[in-house]
Parts: structure tokens; sequence; C-alpha cells
């Protein structure tokens, strides 16, 4: 099955279903590295200027997710009823939520392919996957992006696989996304801040603000 028509059989929100995450997908089979590879092009094929809003996930604790028919956005909490205020974070002196780091958007190509179906995309732990090219050459730091009502600024901080991206999705699939050209297309997400609060919900337009 090509990237396109996996994307095309994606399964429909639903409202507040929390599913379980980490723990038990460790075991689930992970793509290959020849695969992603294959598929690059269709992933480098992401609209440029007007994308999507395919899936809204909020993560109200460590291991839940909630895939959202409708979320709302924040300046003050990201996505609202999301963990973003309560988890601490290394990347400010005393721990305190990072407002660089309030959203991640992923290219909902590659989260697909990576997680190889539909349902497992939400494992990724990104709460906005977009049709959409992030790449640092079309979407640099300081980007804003329209979705739904709201507007958020892509930020400067790189988001990178980690343990848990390896625990879910592959050992491959970390070092693809982590890679030079990986990094270079944002291939693992991109961090975001709100700048103007609004209601968002999958199939919104995704469109960069000049």
């Amino acid at each position: 099955m090509t990237g396109m028509e996996r994307l095309s059989t994606r399964a429909g929100p639903v409202a507040n279903e929390a599913v379980t995450t980490a723990e038990t997908v460790t075991t689930a089979e992970t793509v290959t590295t020849a695969e992603l590879d294959e598929q690059l092009g269709w992933v480098r094929d992401a609209p440029r200027r007007s994308g999507r809003l395919e899936l809204i996930v909020r993560r109200p604790a460590v291991g839940l997710r909630e895939i959202l028919e409708e979320g709302e956005l924040s300046q003050a909490e990201g996505l609202v009823g999301d963990g973003w205020r309560s988890r601490p974070t290394p990347s400010t002196p005393d721990g305190s939520p990072d407002p660089d780091r309030q959203l991640t958007l992923m290219n909902a190509r590659i989260a697909l392919l990576v997680a190889g179906q539909p349902a497992r995309r939400q494992l990724a732990g990104d709460q906005l996957f977009v049709d959409f090219d992030l790449s640092v050459e079309n979407a640099p730091p300081g980007t804003r992006l329209r979705i739904g009502d709201a507007v958020v600024e892509l930020t400067a901080p790189p988001h990178l696989g980690c343990v848990k991206f390896v625990s879910r999705f592959g050992q491959d699939a970390m070092r693809f996304v982590n890679s030079e050209t990986g990094r270079a297309l944002r291939l693992r997400g991109a961090h975001a801040r709100v700048v103007v609060a609004g209601t968002v919900r999958p199939g919104d337009a995704v469109e960069m603000v000049r």
C-alpha cells in the first residue's frame, strides 16, 4: 500500500477517547529504513502553502492520549486540557513549561509511515498532525500557520526522536527522523507556540500567514 493510500484510510477521530501508549506497543512491528526511504518522496510532496489538519491529540496524563474531534488552542495552555503546563522540562532554568515548546506539530505522512497504521499515530506524542511541509526550508522558525480559528508560530528548538520514540516505532524510525535529512525536513516534528487562540478541528486548512 502506498503512503497516500494509507493516509486515505485513516480512522475517523473519536472525541475524548483515551488510548494507552508506550508500554503496550513495544512488540509492535516496526518500519525499516528501506521502507522509509522508499516513501520519502511522498513525504517531501506534502503541501507547502495550504495543507490540512489530520489529527488532534491531547495528553491529559503520562501514557494517555485523547483523540479529539475539536480542540481549543490557548496562549496560556497550548492545547487546552493537555499536560504541557504540568510537565517539568530541562529547557528552562526552573523547570517551568517552555513557551517555545507549547505544542508540537508532526507531518501526518511520516507519522503514518513510522506508525504503520492510522490507529497508532497518536503514540508519537505530538498534539497536531498536519498534512503540510514542516521542513526548515519551507517553514523556518517564526513562520506562522493559521489552523482553524487559531494561529501558531513555529519556534527554534529542535524536536528529536528519543527512547520513547524507539519503544513505539523502532530504532530505524528514530535514526531516520534524527538524520541530517530528517532534521532538515523536521520529520520528528516542529515545536510551536499559540499566538492567536481559537478552535481547531480535523479537516481544517493549515495555511501560512503572510
